[in-house]
């Protein structure tokens, strides 16, 4: 991909997008897949570097995984006792769920696994799944007595306990979900607020022994999963980039079809409807215990308003904040500490590329307050991604609501999840080049 590209601000989006597949599904599928007795068809897979990573690790450990075509892959498990210990580093790449994850799938396995991966993920934190995992006989280590990455896991002989998370996190509670198949007794997970439930949605539907108990604990016994195949819905937060461009630029309606319409991952378009957009959502279904869903989003005029942050919509806030800064009037962002600790600071990210746009912006130590204007940017800016996927997406729905051309660069930080993001935006009548 290139590392910069241009986007010509003005045109209406109109049209229909159907998006790659959830990249959090993707993940879980894919582990999920490893751990069955029998080989599992995976269709829509997130074409993204973070789910390309999680499929590397599993061949590594001795998963078979075999193209099936576009989109699809073929993963061949032969059960926890298939896998195998690896002979070199575990690469993770920029993926935390991919280190997580695996973390936990490692740790209920008899050898040694190495975890690493690039500069951004050995600064984002490690120890809310490091010490829930120690607590079940599991030997790791990493980085500053386990705080960060590279992790090395010396696994088996787990036993379930109870544990009570200080963080809400699907990573982590997925993390301890696969430990839990793997663990001898009851593995309970009790959160502070609900975090998403991709996992338990996904293993019930293939009839592992997980059970949701209430919206903040899960309990999981040993056992194991069934192969599968699954077409995976399209992935949410992705299309939150779409839905707020279609929300900002004039003159612009654009429906998302197959999205994936878990309550817990599409809580930003509550946020949108509240600050005044039109926003419809038409149920299409289920697939694999998912509901799935159309989302149709025509420009409106946006008002500033008070979003406070949760682990439904952190990913999203991003794209949120540019639609602040096309709102009137101000918009405060609350409870977002956990921005600082992604694939870049965004708090400090978004208020350095928002400030372009000549919007006022104050960064506090969680969260922003965005200062709305009503007019679009009169001069056409440059951003920067900052190595960051969705900073990088968030610039291209500025700059797609601005009046000229505008550069965004460090561009190929978007293949980490949606390399296709231009192609679609072009397909709706962005101006890409």
């Amino acid at each position: 991909m290139s590392d910069r590209i241009g986007i010509r601000g003005g045109a209406p989006l109109t049209g229909t997008v159907r998006l790659p597949g959830c990249k959090g599904v993707s993940h879980r599928a894919a582990v999920a897949a490893a751990l069955a007795d029998g080989t599992s068809e995976i269709a829509n897979l997130a074409p993204g570097q973070d789910v390309a990573c999680t499929l590397a690790v599993l061949r590594a450990l001795g998963v078979t995984v075999a193209d099936a075509g576009p989109g699809r892959v073929r993963i061949t498990g032969r059960g926890p006792d298939g896998l195998g210990e690896p002979t070199g580093v575990l690469d993770c790449g920029n993926s935390g769920t991919t280190m997580r994850v695996v973390a936990g799938l490692a740790a209920g396995r008899p050898f040694l696994s190495v975890l690493a991966g690039d500069d951004s993920l050995t600064r984002r934190p490690m120890a809310r799944v490091v010490g829930p995992l120690r607590a079940m006989g599991a030997h790791v280590d990493g980085r500053d007595g386990g705080r960060f990455a590279p992790l090395v896991v010396r696994g088996g002989g787990l036993r379930g306990v109870r544990h009570e998370l200080e963080v809400a996190s699907g990573q982590v509670k997925t993390a301890l979900v696969f430990a839990g198949l793997q663990a001898d007794g009851v593995t309970e997970i009790v959160e502070p607020a609900p975090s998403r439930d991709h996992t338990e949605r996904l293993l019930r539907a293939l009839g592992a022994p997980v059970e949701t108990v209430d919206p903040r604990t899960t309990q999981v016994r040993a056992g194991g999963v069934t192969a599968f195949d699954l077409e995976v819905p399209g992935d949410p937060s992705s299309a939150a980039f779409f839905a707020v461009a279609a929300a900002v630029v004039p003159g612009s309606h654009v429906v998302l079809e197959g999205v994936l319409g878990n309550p817990g991952r599409i809580g930003y378009l509550d946020v949108l409807a509240e600050m005044g957009a039109a926003v419809t959502v038409h149920d299409r279904g289920e697939r694999a215990g998912e509901p799935v869903v159309d989302v149709e989003v025509a420009a409106r005029s946006l008002r500033g308003t008070r979003i406070r942050s949760h682990e439904g919509i952190v990913d999203e806030l991003p794209v949120l904040a540019v639609a602040a800064a096309f709102a009137d009037g101000p918009t405060e962002i609350v409870d977002a500490a956990e921005l600082r600790v992604k694939e870049s600071d965004r708090i400090t990210t978004l208020a350095t590329e928002l400030a372009r746009l000549g919007v006022a912006v104050e960064a506090r130590p969680d969260g922003l307050v965005i200062g709305g204007r009503a007019a679009r940017p009169a001069e056409a800016p440059v951003f920067e991604s900052h190595g960051d996927h969705r900073i990088a997406m968030a610039a291209a729905v500025a700059a797609a609501a601005g009046t000229g051309r505008s550069e965004i660069r460090g561009w190929d930080a978007v293949a980490v999840s949606y390399p296709g993001f231009d192609a679609d935006l072009a397909r709706l009548g962005g101006v890409v080049g």
